[in-house]
Order: structure tokens, then sequence, then C-alpha cells
């Protein structure tokens, strides 16, 4: 089950529409809101949590805040936008952040990507999760109620449909999009590949990590790696494959401005050698490293 609850949920101040703010999507009974702080979602300083920690994050914010359609309470909250550098006082206030959450029971996503931005792909991701939490709770079993004979149902991610651009294809593929546009820049000559290829990778005392490529020029690659980070979180599907597809995401998002300034590339030998230092570090990883054909020499 995705239900991702709290039990410090009476730590939490309901959230309700403002002049000026009001929710920025309603979907299946959820509502969500834009730039809200972590201040504006608790009541007061939560036990456990220092002056400090609570002065420092009350002021941080959230890209989207989700909350229950019936009672304004908030279900969680999601960020999308660059990886704060090690050791700075953005990443000291990230830390500050969590650490109230945790304290209130606040779940959160984290997808840190030097690309994607909250104002142009936040809402999508918002809504993608949204779905896929509501069908993985759809199709999955009560408790003590599971058959073994059971078939198993087809994953979110699976599901065959059709494509925006007319073909048959995975529907809930975010990076469905970026596929075909690197497709139709192969037609055209923009690119020397039409194929968009990854990875995803479990690091078990860290994120998940998605990384995307295609090839622009002959041995030179245009690189896209994202991190998605669940705290106390379920994204209702497979989030190392959801990294993976938001990684095509942010190569879709370059290509577009391919002939404008041409995007900063990767040598393919570069990219080769970083894949093997992560088969490197296979035990680092939950569920190892699936990529073994991926490593070339």
């Amino acid at each position: 089950m995705t239900r991702t609850g709290s039990d410090h949920g009476s730590l939490l101040r309901p959230v309700a529409a403002s002049a000026g703010r009001a929710p920025v999507l309603t979907r299946a009974g959820q509502v969500v809101y834009a730039a809200r702080r972590l201040g504006e979602l608790v009541y007061g300083r939560p036990p456990g949590v220092t002056g400090h920690q609570w002065n420092s994050a009350g002021r941080e914010g959230f890209d989207h805040v989700v909350c229950a359609g019936d009672s304004g309470r908030p279900l969680f909250a999601v960020e999308v936008g660059p990886p704060a550098p090690t050791g700075s006082a953005a990443q000291r206030a990230e830390r500050m952040k969590d650490a109230v959450c945790a304290a209130v029971g606040l779940p959160v996503l984290r997808v840190a990507s030097p690309t994607l931005r909250a104002a142009d792909h936040g809402r999508r991701i918002v809504e993608y999760v949204i779905d896929a939490r509501a069908y993985a709770d759809a199709v999955s079993p009560e408790p003590g109620q599971n058959d073994p004979g059971d078939v198993a149902p087809v994953r979110f991610r699976e599901i065959v449909g059709r494509l925006p651009d007319g073909r048959s294809g995975h529907v809930n593929d975010l990076g469905a999009l970026a596929r075909a546009a690197a497709v139709e820049a192969y037609v055209s000559r923009r690119l020397v590949d039409p194929i968009v290829r990854g990875l995803h990778v479990c690091w078990t005392s860290g994120p998940v990590e998605g990384w995307s490529w295609v090839e622009v020029l002959p041995g030179r690659c245009l690189v896209e790696r994202v991190e998605v980070i669940q705290k106390r979180f379920s994204c209702g599907v497979d989030a190392g494959r959801l990294a993976e597809d938001l990684a095509a995401v942010a190569v879709g998002e370059r290509l577009r401005g391919i002939e404008a300034a041409g995007p900063e590339l990767v040598a393919r030998e570069e990219l080769d050698r970083d894949i093997r230092g992560l088969r490197q570090r296979r035990d680092e990883m939950r569920g190892g490293f699936a990529y073994d054909h991926l490593c070339a020499g």
C-alpha cells in the first residue's frame, strides 16, 4: 500500500485556500498548493526539534504540498530543482527541514536535477505521483487476502496505450515525449542516434539515481542524471525507474535548445568510464547493478 500517514498528524496544520493562493490542482480527492513554507504546515515547534532547527526550517519552503481534499491536512510535500552542493548553507537548511518533517511525520519527495524545475515540471510530477499512488492502492490486495494463485496486476509504469504522437507504448513513461523528440531530431539529422538510453541504481545509504543519454554527435553524448529522494514516502512506482524516466525528461528539455546553443556534451569514453565506475560499486546498491551489458571494454 502506498498510503503514507503520520502518527503525529495533529501537529500538521490544515492548508486552506486564501486570497491569491488557490490550489493549483485538484486530483483524486486531493488538492495541491504551490510554494508553501514549512512553518505554514506545522502548529509551532514540534517536540524534539531545537529552537535553532525550527527557526531555520520554518522559513524553508516546498514547491508543492499535496493535501487531503476533505480536511486540508498535508499528505506529502514535493521539491524539484538543483541538488544542494555538499557542505553548503542550502544543504544545511535541507537537513533542518528534514528533521522537522520527520518530527511531524510529513512525507517528502525530492527530485534533484540540474535541469528540471518546479515551475516547468513540478505539476506534471505531482500529477504522476498522485495517479501512481492511487493505482497502486486500487490494485493492492487487502492485508491477509493475497491469493498466491492470483495473476499480478499490470504495474502502473507498464500500462500500454496510445501515446500523444499516435504510437502505441507505455502511457505512463514520463520520458515518452523526449524519446519521440529524439526520433524526430534524428530524422532531421540533428542527432546521430535516435535512442534515448538510460539506467538507474538504488544506493543502500542514499537516493535512487537515474541516468539518461542520447548521442548527439559521433562519440559525443548529452547526459542527464536525476536523484529521487523519498522521505517516509512511496511514489507508487519503482523509484529507480521514475528517476530514469525523469532523466529522460531532462534530456528532452535540453534537446529543445540543441540548435540555438549547442548543449554541453560528454565524450562516449567518459560516459563508459562512469558506467564502469558504477559497476565497481555494486555492493553499495540495493538489488545490485543490472547494466553489465552497457560496460564497454
